[in-house]
Parts: C-alpha cells; sequence; structure tokens
C-alpha cells in the first residue's frame, strides 16, 4: 500500500466540486479554462457584491441561542486522503464550523480526544486503525459516548452500512459527498 503523503494525481476530484456548490451556495459561478494538456488551469470564481449593506445598531448583540443553528458546530473530519480531508474542512470552516483533521485512524482518536467535536466525519479506509475501529475506540470512552459519527466511505453496500452500525455510527454516507447533503445533514443532528 502507498502509505506516502505525496500523492500526485490521487484526488477524488470532489475538491472542484465542493467549490462550484459553495459558490453556487451564495450566489456565484465557477468557470474553468485550459489551453491544453500539461499546460495548467484558470478558474475563476465570481460572486456577488454586496449592494445594501446595513450595519447593525451597535445596541444589537448575537447571542448564543441565535449562533446555535447549524454554524458554529466542533467536527473533526478523519481523512487519509489529505485533499480531501482539506477540502471538506475548509467548506465547513466556511460555514462558520471549528474544523480540525486527522488523516489516520490512531489520530482520529487522539484528536477526538483532545478536541471533543460535537461531529466526527470519519472515513472507513483509513490506515493505523480503520474507521470502524477507530469508531468503537471513541465509543467506549465516556467524552465519545454523545458524539455524533458520520461514517464517509466509498464502501456503500448494504453490509456496509449495517458494519457502520454495528461499530457505533450514526450515519453511513457514501462518497463523493455532495456538499449541500452533507450541509442538509449536519443540520439535522441535534
Amino acid at each position: 500500500a502507498d502509505t506516502s503523503l505525496e500523492r500526485t494525481g490521487s484526488g477524488l476530484g470532489i475538491g472542484l466540486k465542493l467549490v462550484k456548490n459553495l459558490v453556487e451556495l451564495h450566489g456565484g459561478t465557477v468557470e474553468a479554462s485550459s489551453a491544453g494538456l500539461g499546460q495548467g488551469s484558470e478558474f475563476v470564481v465570481r460572486l456577488p457584491a454586496i449592494t445594501d449593506f446595513q450595519e447593525l445598531p451597535r445596541s444589537a448583540k448575537v447571542t448564543p441561542a441565535s449562533k446555535a443553528s447549524v454554524a458554529g458546530r466542533r467536527i473533526l473530519v478523519v481523512d487519509d486522503n489529505l485533499d480531501s480531508a482539506e477540502s471538506m474542512s475548509l467548506m465547513l470552516e466556511i460555514s462558520g464550523h471549528d474544523v480540525r483533521t486527522a488523516h489516520d485512524g490512531v489520530a482520529a482518536v487522539e484528536t477526538a480526544s483532545s478536541f471533543r467535536p460535537e461531529i466526527v466525519l470519519l472515513d472507513i479506509g483509513l490506515p493505523k486503525l480503520n474507521g470502524y475501529e477507530a469508531a468503537r475506540k471513541i465509543r467506549s470512552e465516556d467524552w465519545g459516548k454523545s458524539m455524533y459519527l458520520m461514517a464517509l466511505t466509498g464502501w456503500g453496500q448494504d453490509k456496509d452500512r449495517q458494519r457502520s452500525k454495528e461499530a457505533g455510527f450514526d450515519c453511513h454516507l457514501v462518497k463523493p459527498i455532495d456538499p449541500v447533503e452533507l450541509m442538509k445533514r449536519l443540520a439535522d443532528v441535534e
């Protein structure tokens, strides 16, 4: 197995899809162009400008209750594909979440222990400790019993979903994940 951190061309192709969906969520567009193979690519992101910006009165305060919606969750993203983990992390941070990343099962458990996220997005096919084992270890700790564990994996058979449930996952999503669907799922987590 390739365990190096240098993985040229091994991305899942979801980074640009994440960018496109995020930009479209904000009413913008993404354009791509290339002079050909080996010539690089240019990506242009266009977002609408705010034309009628009104500042809140100084007396207006943001209360914890008004921030408790979807944004502001503590989320741990675990994926051994660095591009995938960083793209997902960036999307979640842009949406207002406090995000940490880990890239193997052992680091997932350690980071969950120290960071104490509300939600863990956990790949299954991880080095050192697979996602099922990491989920079991997290669930075995007092601090991990109430965390919401989402399996994010390329494995989508019924037996895979059942195995996720048995390992302690609350949800099983198959890659590539649609960012809009993920945001909806995150909003549904209590």
